[in-house]
């Protein structure tokens, strides 16, 4: 059932993603996850990346999720977590770093000028979706 859920909502967030100035056939995900989570988390997510060993807290291999989650991707867990929803202590206090916030910022900014503007919600919930689709793709088996 969670599973079920978990796809609906990726679908549902990439068709509500407006394209913008992402080249036709760019990973958005693998986007997001270098200029937003590979200083910390890593290149290759194990958690092992440049910040890490400045940080109180060790860095989640986020390869692993699904294994320690009984063998269960845990959607809405890491979407809460990117949201902004969850927090989670290594990332300090909570507008460091709400993605969400952030998302919404930024789909404001690339909106600005044009004569509709994109929901904003729908502009972030695409970032995030996008962006763990990225994590969900090295999960170890």
């Amino acid at each position: 059932m969670r599973l079920c859920v978990g796809i609906a909502v990726l679908a549902a967030g990439l068709v509500a993603a407006p394209p913008f100035s992402y080249a036709q056939g760019a990973d958005i995900g693998k986007q997001e996850y270098l200029s937003k989570c590979a200083s910390c988390h890593g290149k290759d997510a194990k958690g092992d990346g440049p910040v890490a060993a400045s940080l109180k807290q060790k860095v989640t291999d986020l390869t692993v999720l699904a294994k320690n989650s009984g063998g269960v991707f845990p959607f809405a867990r890491v979407y809460d977590v990117i949201d902004g929803r969850e927090a989670v202590a290594a990332h300090g206090p909570r507008d460091m770093p709400v993605w969400g916030d952030e998302y919404s910022v930024e789909g404001a900014s690339v909106s600005a000028g044009t004569a509709t503007s994109p929901d904003l919600n729908s502009y972030a919930r695409g970032r995030i979706v996008a962006l763990i689709g990225y994590i969900y793709t090295p999960q170890a088996k």
